[in-house]
């Protein structure tokens, strides 16, 4: 059956794409046309979203993939490209979070978050990137990121670190790989309720703080983020690269 939508025929893959943001961007992209592919290293989440985006009517492959270790993602994706022919589009979600006071923050902790926020990203790019300037097709690139890039973050400057490293990586493939047609972009999603946020969710002080400081008075869930990633997987916007796309309901700006 021929699917419609503004992703129709492409195959969009998401890594750490069983949970949270990443399976919110999966489910869109699935949504809109596209054959999804998603990575994560916990087998029941991988087999769970596959079993909730095969409801989107999408061909979906769930994949086990550590994004920090470069065999396995040289694995995957050749066998990801295997199974479904093509990949137009990745979006490197992959990550961790931890918290710890400065000063008290370890090189073994600070080593573990860089690995997979900014080593995973580097190595899937890296995969795309070979794939796609070989087919000779275009495609999009697109590095999620976060807020922690533009304000202040105590206790998380390994990933704030990490996701700032990310603005640099996909401003430099969009200036590389513009003329293979490839684009290169980068999401900056807000508070959001995901796993990975738990902790900080259950401080009433903590989401009052954040929620007052967000003029549409609110967390973002997962398929908030859906629009925008749907935007940037469209091959049809051509000329749009090297772009920071945030989406956190104003906090930024407030």
């Amino acid at each position: 059956m021929t699917r419609l939508g503004p992703l129709a025929d492409r195959v969009v893959l998401v890594t750490g794409g069983n949970s949270g943001i990443g399976l919110g961007i999966a489910r869109a992209c699935a949504e809109a046309g596209a054959d999804v592919v998603v990575w994560g290293t916990n087998a029941e989440k991988n087999e769970a979203a596959a079993a909730d985006l095969a409801g989107t009517g999408a061909r979906v492959l769930a994949q086990r993939c550590d994004v920090g270790d470069e065999a396995d993602v040289v694995g995957a994706f050749a066998a990801a490209v295997a199974e479904m022919g093509k990949v137009d589009c990745l979006f490197a979600n992959a990550g961790i979070g931890a918290s710890s006071p400065f000063v008290d923050m370890g090189l073994d902790e600070w080593r573990a978050v860089l690995r997979v926020n900014l080593d995973g990203a580097f190595l899937s790019f890296r995969e795309a990137a070979r794939h796609m300037v070989a087919r000779g097709e275009g495609g999009s690139l697109v590095g999620m990121s976060s807020i922690s890039t533009i304000h202040g973050a105590p206790h998380l400057q390994h990933y704030a670190a990490s996701k700032h490293g990310m603005l640099a990586l996909t401003r430099g493939l969009a200036v590389e790989l513009a003329r293979y047609r490839i684009r290169s972009n980068a999401l900056l999603p807000g508070w959001t309720r995901t796993p990975m946020n738990e902790p900080g969710r259950r401080s009433e002080k903590f989401v009052r703080n954040t929620t007052e400081r967000t003029p549409v008075r609110r967390w973002a869930d997962p398929v908030d983020m859906g629009p925008a990633a749907v935007f940037l997987a469209d091959p049809t916007y051509r000329f749009h690269t090297g772009d920071e796309l945030v989406v956190d309901g104003g906090y930024t700006r407030y």
